[in-house]
């Protein structure tokens, strides 16, 4: 019954931006299609049905704006119109209290705010639905950033989560379109990635392990954490100052070579991606500010990141194979990529996937280089996937997410950014270190210490190895031979008795012969 008052709201947003035009359509029920006819009666929809699903999110409040924000990444399950929409929404929320977030910080620590800090600035910096940012200084006089999770979070988005799921089940059940959407999955990925969130110890680890994989790059300054002040509702960092990468003339006023940034952007995410398996997936333009400090002027700062993409070595080597393909238009060798990963049904024509694979990407090849959006070409992609039933995995999804953003940010920066004459010479190196020689030898080094600790064992291990197959045979012939003896005693046996019978039969044969 708690549930009720917030499945009103609801209701009521559905029917003002006709979003139940939209979710019902789909549905094969005739009573269901009526009462879609019924309820549009008197209503004036003049906007488009991708704006008024985001407007009607905005409404329904922070928790499902982060929804469609995560739903504008599945481009594989979407229309290209909704995922457009949903793109532009926005996570910005009222802050709360300077108070509550002082007792918030001060029951986290567990002592007086005075006690940690010198100063603590009251009017926020930063403010999401997750959380919010205030700018501090430490007793020891160095500048940091508190960023305090928004209090009473998790219950909102517990509530917000169960009827997400109840209105998933009847989609799944009743929706024509139930089963290819898998919208509990869609709502399961989400609460992984919203619980991720609130734990703002997740997100210092990230940026440590960001902090350490970007050191020798000397592209990006990413904050260290202030460990002993980090809980899981309050972390401190080191303060960053630096001018928001959207305000492109503040750079340029500042002397910063705009064209180079954006090419910096690219090698950041490209070695994120390809070398590390560990990348930033938040990349949109309030996250990312530039420094104008003459120690590390002109490079990226990167912030918040509650929200990180990891590749594994099977992913990379999958991604290594098709880039390969594309670059060679070798469309046969995508499709059964594709095929032999398992993220299409087996009965799927290798042909038919190859020839709509080639109809996405061989228009692209014949432009010039500069004209190229290898972010359109994954979207044209994406939405070819959906045709043949591709399972799009969450990792790649991500990735697809952060290669339109850093697109995007670069030919903000450059139109003339030609992001595959960027990337090209850092992926066929990244490839030939891969699957060449030199990822042969390198590989080879790095698994040295395990074969240092088992070759000296290596004879031991073998004759063990081989005295327990020896050992085995020998049971197996004793056990073998011990049958044998059991069968040929029961032949003796059986023999013994037959001739028995024998005797006793002539016996008796002899002695009516006698009677007679």
């Amino acid at each position: 019954m708690r549930h009720v008052g917030r499945l009103v709201v609801i209701c009521i947003t559905v029917l003002r931006y006709g979003l139940d035009e939209l979710v019902l359509g789909s549905f094969r029920q005739r009573w269901v299609r009526g009462l879609v006819r019924v309820l549009t009666i008197g209503r004036r929809l003049d906007a488009p049905r991708g704006v008024r699903l985001r407007l009607g999110l905005e409404r329904l409040g922070p928790i499902f704006v982060k929804f469609g924000q995560v739903l504008s990444t599945r481009r594989d399950l979407l229309p290209a119109d909704f995922a457009d929409e949903l793109a532009k929404l926005q996570d910005r929320v009222p802050p709360f209290p300077a108070a509550q977030a002082r007792g918030l910080v001060e029951k986290a620590f567990g002592r007086p705010i005075e006690d940690i800090f010198d100063r603590f600035d009251a009017e926020p910096v930063a403010s999401a639905s997750i959380a919010q940012v205030h700018f501090a200084r430490l007793k020891s006089g160095r500048e940091v950033a508190v960023k305090v999770l928004r209090p009473g979070m998790l219950a909102v988005i517990d509530d917000d989560l169960a009827l997400m799921r109840t209105l998933a089940v009847w989609v799944e059940r009743f929706s024509a379109d139930g089963k290819r959407l898998k919208p509990r999955e869609v709502v399961a990925e989400f609460d992984v990635y919203l619980h991720d969130e609130l734990d703002l110890v997740r997100e210092a680890a990230n940026a440590a392990q960001l902090r350490r994989n970007m050191q020798g790059l000397q592209l990006v300054e990413i904050p260290e954490m202030v460990w002993e002040l980090c809980t899981q509702n309050v972390i401190v960092m080191e303060r960053m100052n630096g001018v928001p990468i959207s305000q492109r003339q503040r750079l340029l006023d500042a002397g910063v070579d705009i064209r180079k940034l954006a090419r910096d952007g690219v090698t950041i995410f490209f070695t994120q991606v390809f070398r590390d398996g560990f990348f930033h997936a938040d990349m949109h333009p309030g996250n990312i500010q530039v420094s104008v400090e003459p120690a590390t002027f002109g490079r990226y700062i990167a912030l918040d990141f509650g929200i990180v993409g990891t590749l594994t070595e099977f992913d990379k080597e999958y991604l290594a194979q098709n880039f390969i393909a594309f670059f060679r238009r070798d469309y046969k060798r995508v499709a059964e990529l594709h095929v032999e990963s398992g993220w299409v049904p087996p009965e799927t024509r290798v042909d038919e996937l190859e020839g709509a694979i080639r109809a996405v990407c061989e228009p692209h090849f014949d432009r010039p280089l500069k004209d190229i959006s290898l972010g359109q070409v994954l979207l044209r992609l994406f939405q070819t996937s959906r045709r043949f039933n591709v399972e799009i995995q969450p990792q790649l999804v991500l990735l697809q997410k952060t290669l339109l953003n850093v697109e995007g940010l670069g030919r903000e920066l450059d139109p003339e950014l030609d992001l595959w004459n960027t990337a090209k010479p850092f992926l066929e190196r990244w490839m030939h270190e891969q699957i060449g020689w030199r990822g042969l030898l390198e590989r080879l080094k790095n698994e040295a210490p395990r074969y240092a600790q088992l070759l000296p064992e290596l004879p031991r291990l073998l004759h063990q190895a081989l005295a327990r197959r020896e050992h085995a045979s020998d049971r197996r012939l004793e056990a073998v031979l011990l049958e044998q003896q059991r069968t040929i005693g029961r032949l003796q046996a059986l023999l013994a008795g037959g001739v028995g019978i024998g005797f006793g039969a002539l016996a008796v044969l002899l002695a009516l012969r006698w009677l007679a």
